[in-house]
């Protein structure tokens, strides 16, 4: 009896231990400086909203603003068009044509009849590229954003056609599983409908959202990725989360041909860097940009490298 109230102690003085360290965590994080504002960070990029009509009944809803040198962004999973406020207004004093669009399923985009899956999606690349009859454009992608663009590219006739760069950020030709932890332990729980639930709890909200962060993780940068997180449809992404662990594309890359920079924070474990080693050394000509202390949400973490890729592949010579 006395050993067993002995273990109860332990085991209650370990769990109010480690309470008071999460605590302690949570308030570093609230208290820490932010690079962006909150209503910086809140804000969707500015400019001309259109929508493509794809043959599904999927309706893409399209932004765009400027003149010049055209740069597409596509945003990762769960987010939209808002992954890009902080880069966008200055590429636009810059002299480009700045065009974002929201994921089928994301944000203010539908689902039609052809559902969510990679073809699909990939398919959504081409018929934004043709909306806004982009030619020699400069896309970059995140996460979700870059598996779909290796696949548009790869696999969608017309697609690198267009492009005279490619940006692959924080992203992966698939097998999201292998050597990282974080997505072992979340996409399992994201996929009941678990990660939802604790999510919507203020202090494991932000201990998730901090986690697609590097060393510097900012408040609002976390509220901002939870807010839209726990806005996004998770049932209906399913088949996609899905796709990242059973498909993998890494056996192509030698087939892609536009000339790409590989953007990668160097404590991203979300996406580890051997992802990103293996794109720029599979990619002919690839290469490797790495972010010092940076993690998965480069768009807020380190958007001057952002800027300086895409100037880098706008004044490159064409292929």
């Amino acid at each position: 009896m006395k050993r067993m109230l002995a273990a109860g102690a332990v085991a209650a003085a370990a769990a109010g231990a480690a309470t008071v360290a999460t605590r302690r965590k949570v308030d570093h994080i609230r208290k820490s400086a932010d690079p962006y504002p909150l209503e910086q960070l809140s804000q969707e990029p500015q400019g001309e909203t259109s929508y493509v009509e794809r043959p599904d009944g999927t309706r893409i809803r399209v932004v765009s603003a400027g003149s010049g040198p055209t740069v597409v962004f596509a945003h990762g999973i769960y987010m939209t068009v808002i992954e890009w406020n902080v880069v966008w207004d200055t590429l636009v004093a810059r002299g480009y044509r700045v065009v974002a669009f929201d994921q089928r399923g994301h944000g203010q985009s539908t689902i039609g009849s052809d559902g969510i899956s990679t073809s699909s999606m990939a398919g959504d690349y081409l018929a934004v590229l043709e909306h806004v009859d982009a030619h020699d454009a400069v896309l970059l992608a995140h996460s979700m954003g870059g598996f779909l663009a290796i696949a548009a590219v790869l696999d969608v006739p017309g697609v690198a056609e267009r492009l005279r760069g490619l940006i692959l950020m924080s992203t992966f030709s698939g097998d999201v599983l292998r050597g990282a932890p974080q997505n072992k332990a979340q996409i399992p729980l994201i996929k009941y409908g678990i990660m939802q639930k604790i999510a919507a709890n203020d202090t494991v909200g932000t201990l998730f959202g901090a986690g697609l962060c590097g060393d510097n993780p900012s408040p609002a940068m976390v509220q901002v990725f939870l807010d839209t997180f726990r806005a996004a449809d998770h049932r209906s992404l399913l088949p996609i989360l899905e796709a990242f662990t059973i498909e993998d594309r890494g056996d192509r890359l030698s087939e892609i041909a536009v000339p790409t920079i590989v953007l990668c924070g160097d404590k991203d474990t979300t996406t580890p860097p051997w992802q990103s080693q293996r794109l720029a050394e599979s990619i002919p000509g690839a290469q490797a940009w790495w972010v010092p202390r940076a993690g998965h949400m480069l768009n807020w973490e380190s958007p001057d490298a952002i800027i300086e890729a895409i100037d880098d592949l706008s004044r490159a010579p064409i292929r």
